[in-house]
């Protein structure tokens, strides 16, 4: 009986299904976990790869592009979600990723997209939302911000972590330009704490630690829909708003190169976007298979978009943090 066991192992090997293969994508913890879009992304995904989709959760997009600095070429991931616009020109120069060959023609955003190499999956306005119980009056423009009420506090993210905190130092370098430094010295008395991402804010705020906090137009929307509450209401800024497009980036690295393919083509799906608007609370960039919530009608829409070119953030991003530094650290 001995000498026929080989062929029967063979044959029970062979009528095992084929081990599914991993793909590796790192993204920020708020949307992987269990009240993002994450997980049921994976099941939409795993369910037309026949692989399997291995979340990495990090911080933030800063975070994301700081790991895959450090990692380098010996990275594990085979794709990064979760860069904005801001941190593209940046990501790109350390020639770690791959052009993603997808037309973007259908894409809807309120910015032309022609880059090559990095997919934007979802988009919103940065914006002050602030607790109607206890602020009856919010700030109606950054000046007013800044130059308003020391009692009346804003929690804050750090720009070097955070890609709200980046936002944030980026909009008041374009409002302020060159005044910039002067004008965080006179935010700073507002500023209850600084937090290394935007989940910590966002949880100090609703504890109801601080009547504002640094987040997104589309905020209050989370609340009308899960929570049927208008308590929390974002702040419309006269100057206008700062936009921020969330990306995604197959690494020149991938050991699933193909696998990579399939996930940058599905992202632009509905089984992807339509994720997006109740997910992670913003807006899709291509159809999402149904309508927007009945909320996405109640938020602010800024009258003007506000956006500094990848390019500069990517040269001056290094000296308008120590700018935010030095100013803070008074």
């Amino acid at each position: 009986m001995k000498r026929f066991f080989p062929l029967f192992a063979l044959a029970l090997l062979a009528a095992l299904p084929a081990r599914a293969e991993t793909l590796t994508v790192y993204a920020y913890s708020s949307f992987v976990g269990k009240y993002g879009p994450g997980p049921a992304i994976k099941t939409a995904f795993e369910a037309e790869c026949a692989c399997t989709l291995d979340w990495v959760a990090l911080d933030d997009g800063v975070a994301i592009l700081n790991r895959l600095k450090l990692e380098g070429a010996g990275s594990r991931a085979d794709i990064a979600l979760g860069l904005d616009m801001n941190l593209v020109a940046e990501a790109r120069q350390g020639g770690m990723f791959a052009k993603h060959g997808k037309p973007a023609a259908k894409l809807s955003l309120p910015v032309e997209w022609t880059d090559d190499t990095f997919l934007p999956f979802d988009y919103g306005h940065f914006a002050v939302v602030y607790d109607t119980q206890k602020m009856s009056a919010p700030p109606k423009s950054l000046k007013e911000l800044v130059d308003g009420d020391p009692a009346q506090k804003i929690v804050i993210q750090d720009p070097r972590t955070s890609t709200p905190g980046l936002g944030l130092m980026l909009w008041v370098k374009a409002v302020y330009g060159k005044d910039a430094p002067a004008a965080w010295a006179k935010l700073k008395p507002r500023v209850l704490t600084v937090t290394k991402g935007w989940s910590e804010a966002y949880g100090l705020f609703t504890k109801g630690e601080a009547p504002m906090v640094f987040s997104y137009a589309l905020s209050p929307a989370y609340h009308m829909e899960m929570e049927k509450s208008t308590r929390y209401q974002a702040a419309s800024f006269s100057e206008g708003h700062y936009l921020q497009v969330e990306v995604a980036g197959k690494l020149k690295s991938a050991k699933q190169d193909a696998l990579a393919d399939k996930f940058m083509a599905f992202m632009l799906t509905p089984g992807f976007q339509g994720k997006i608007p109740t997910g992670n609370w913003m807006y899709p960039v291509s159809d999402p298979g149904a309508a927007l919530p009945a909320s996405f009608d109640k938020l602010v829409k800024p009258a003007k978009t506000l956006l500094l070119p990848p390019e500069q953030v990517a040269a001056n991003r290094r000296a308008w943090t120590d700018e935010w530094l030095a100013a803070m650290s008074k």
